[in-house]
């Protein structure tokens, strides 16, 4: 593997490897550290839009305007999940079936299963009989709570990960061309919702939970797993240009939304659609000047301090997804909106967007390290001894080869490993 860095359009963001993403099968991946780092910077947007629901005034249109342009985080989760998920088992077949699945039970479902429970006891509706309750809570674990709904559509994509990693590995040499097949798909089935020529199953609330809402971003996701050396390049090499197409792409997203906010042009539909076409063209420059800045916080010439905050960043963001909602409520109920009587309501979210992101992290570095880790945070646990930054210890933390710290997307565990999960899981909580 040859060394040196690849150059960009963007002062200060470079690789310091090629990523050869078409290493031998079997070979253990390299840790990808700055789509790590984009996974931080992901939940801060997510934490954001829903920091902006309950702290800002619903009627501004500034608000909505914001909301709308924030979701691109669900597509980012999305795109990020494809992509991590394929480069990590490129050998799938060989890895075996049974292990992949299971691996995704105890990382993905068995934390999705105890926030659920969780939520619901947090926010149990006043005279619920056992029945009753019992509806609730299965509603809730079918439909996904509040922001839990990404799990739900990433437990789909795994249920037919096998078939379209087939289908993107056969399609070799044809990547442009099935890329530009999924986009052509997404526009026309985001439309149909949009205008409302889909059934009511098909949009608002029950599109957002359903697989078939976001093909583009999952499909374009292993393509560019498989052919990240390129993808990257290219990237890195126009990166100012991806920066004023996004720029543009949201002027006209916004321009779009309070057209139909103020119904200036009644034919452009709702404005309060979660999926808008006119929003694609800037989901997909958010991601990739999301995968830019990614690249600018691990490379080489960042200091320390920032290289180690972006690690720690990526390992607590699925702990920061999974409990931000209990933060947000809790601020709630101290008629923390109420501030805004004092201060500027944008001033009053940006703060509760530091508080809720803070408590998270907080949140997740404990249960870390506790014997619910796995069940609470989807990682196998932590010592105490790694409590303080990297920086700040004696000794260095070791990372093992190919750690990733997500369990949405790839093992903690090299690619190939066929140690049993449950063992690692257990052993783990013994610490």
């Amino acid at each position: 593997m040859s060394a040196g860095p690849v150059a960009t359009g963007l002062p200060g963001v470079a690789h310091p490897t090629p990523l050869r993403s078409g290493a031998r099968e079997g070979r253990k991946k390299k840790r990808l550290d700055h789509v790590d780092a984009m996974r931080p910077v992901k939940q801060a947007g997510v934490v954001s839009t829903h920091s902006l629901l309950a702290f800002a005034p619903a009627a501004a249109l500034s608000v909505g305007g914001a909301l709308m342009l924030l979701h691109v985080t669900r597509e980012a989760f999305l795109f990020i999940s494809a992509c991590m998920l394929t480069y990590g088992y490129q050998d799938l077949t060989r890895i075996g079936y049974g292990y992949f699945y299971r691996r995704r039970a105890v990382a993905v479902a068995l934390p999705y299963a105890c926030w659920t429970l969780i939520y619901f006891w947090l926010t149990l509706p006043a005279g619920l009989t056992p029945w009753s309750g019992i509806a609730h809570f299965a509603y809730l674990f079918g439909t996904g709570y509040y922001q839990l709904y990404y799990l739900v559509v990433i437990m789909q994509f795994y249920l037919v990960f096998p078939a379209l990693f087939w289908l993107v590995r056969k399609a070799r040499g044809h990547h442009l061309a099935l890329v530009l097949a999924s986009l052509a798909v997404q526009v026309a089935v985001t439309s149909l919702m949009h205008w409302n020529v889909l059934p009511p199953q098909m949009r608002g609330f029950w599109a957002t939970r359903e697989i078939v809402s976001y093909p583009f971003y999952l499909v374009s996701g292993m393509v560019v797993a498989l052919r990240l050396d390129a993808v990257h390049r290219w990237v890195c090499r126009h990166g100012w240009r991806i920066f004023a197409a996004t720029v543009a792409a949201a002027v006209v997203a916004e321009a779009w939304y309070v057209a139909a906010d103020r119904q200036l042009v009644g034919w452009l539909g709702s404005a309060s659609d979660p999926l808008q076409p006119i929003v694609i063209p800037f989901n997909i420059g958010a991601i990739a000047c999301l995968y830019l800045f990614g690249v600018w916080l691990v490379a080489p010439r960042r200091s320390r301090r920032i290289r180690v905050l972006a690690r720690s960043g990526s390992d607590n963001s699925y702990s920061v997804y999974l409990a931000q909602m209990v933060f947000v409520m809790a601020l709630e109920d101290l008629s923390y909106r109420s501030l805004d009587r004092l201060v500027p309501w944008p001033v009053v979210a940006a703060v509760g967007v530091a508080v809720v992101f803070l408590a998270c992290v907080l949140l997740s570095s404990i249960l870390a390290r506790t014997p619910l880790s796995v069940a609470l945070t989807g990682r196998t646990r932590e010592r105490w001894a790694t409590w303080l930054p990297e920086e700040w210890r004696r000794t260095p933390r070791r990372w093992p080869a190919g750690h990733v710290a997500s369990p949405i997307d790839e093992d903690e565990r090299a690619p190939g490993s066929r140690g049993s999960w449950m063992s690692e899981a257990a052993g783990a909580a013994r610490g």
